[in-house]
């Protein structure tokens, strides 16, 4: 059934959805885009050039089929639309193991079930590739029915542009597990908390809420570059002997014991599945909580300091600009 170019269908055209569906097509890819009709996405992945389908005509030909919608809505989109359509033998693809590792979809019996999972946003992925490069990514297999799942995985992985960078072998259960974890302890999660954290213990201090704002904030651009480029060593590299000494005999104030004994504690409720549970709840519910802790984020003081500084930072206006289009992509 497949051959060295298997037909493609992108199921989403968010920020993911679009930068896999244009690498693939640059890729010699045949790609169709799975939408719902009138939909903003509709119109861009129409003007991108792309033939679009309604999501279950799309699929019917498909030899991969790339579910890259938000998590919580797959489960429904899946069982309703893509399952009796999906022709028989395909391979169903996923960017993140979420609904397959917590049994929210089960997949038919007779589909190859694989993941790819670019280490970056849409607007990376895309952006890396029109320059030669590639993002880091990992791949796995679920469901191996034809014997030829891995090869389709690591396929649509080098369309993308992830193989440039050798692809990692991995599982849907370790993806999973360790992307949450990541997201929730430390890049999203225990980032945002360290940053308002020390912002907040340096203005109770009597400082001036703008220095403090440079200080927590703002210069963390600078070591997560160093560590982007050459990790902690380069950091070390780059930095002042008062600041390694600093960082060498304080850091563990901070992430001490105690911290470490609740990053143990975020990682064991999503081995348990005690987080999936409760966020699928809270989509069911409504987003209530949700909402409501998310904006008391956005309303946190730090913010309003932040938003007049960056006023006159007026090199951030081109990547405020290019962000502000992912995110609507991301949403549509």
């Amino acid at each position: 059934m497949t051959s060295n170019k298997p037909r493609i269908t992108i199921v989403g055209y968010g920020s993911q959805g679009r930068a896999h569906a244009l690498n693939l097509r640059d890729s010699g890819f045949d790609v169709t885009v799975g939408l719902r009709p009138g939909g903003p996405t509709e119109l861009k992945a129409k003007a991108d050039g792309f033939t679009v389908k309604t999501p279950a005509d799309a699929v019917k030909d498909a030899e991969i089929v790339a579910v890259l919608t938000p998590d919580m809505v797959q489960p429904q989109l899946y069982g309703e639309v893509l399952e009796p359509h999906m022709a028989e033998g395909a391979c169903l693809l996923f960017a993140h193991g979420f609904n397959v590792h917590y049994g929210q979809i089960s997949p038919r019996a007779d589909l190859d079930v694989v993941l790819v999972a670019p280490k970056g946003p849409g607007a990376l992925v895309r952006r890396e590739y029109e320059i030669g490069r590639g993002v880091p990514s990992v791949y796995a297999v679920h469901q191996d029915t034809s014997g030829k799942a891995e090869q389709l995985a690591l396929t649509y992985c080098a369309g993308i542009g992830g193989a440039r960078q050798n692809a990692i072998k991995t599982s849907f259960k370790e993806e999973t597990e360790t992307d949450l974890f990541g997201e929730q302890a430390v890049l999203c999660g225990g980032a945002t908390k360290l940053v308002q954290a020390g912002w907040e213990t340096l203005v109770e201090a009597g400082y001036q809420p703008e220095v403090a704002y440079y200080e927590c904030l703002h210069e963390l651009k600078l070591i997560v570059d160093l560590f982007y480029e050459g990790g902690v060593t380069r950091m070390h590299e780059f930095i002042s002997e008062t600041a390694q000494y600093g960082a060498l005999t304080r850091g563990n104030y901070v992430v001490d014991d105690n911290t470490r004994a609740q990053m143990r504690k975020v990682l064991a409720e999503i081995q348990d599945g005690t987080f999936a549970r409760q966020w699928i709840a809270e989509y069911a519910a409504g987003n209530a909580n949700y909402k409501a802790m998310k904006q008391a984020d956005l309303d946190h003081p730090i913010e309003t300091v932040g938003k007049q500084l960056r006023a006159n930072m007026q090199w951030l206006s081109t990547s405020q600009a290019a962000n502000t289009t992912a995110k609507q992509s991301e949403a549509a």
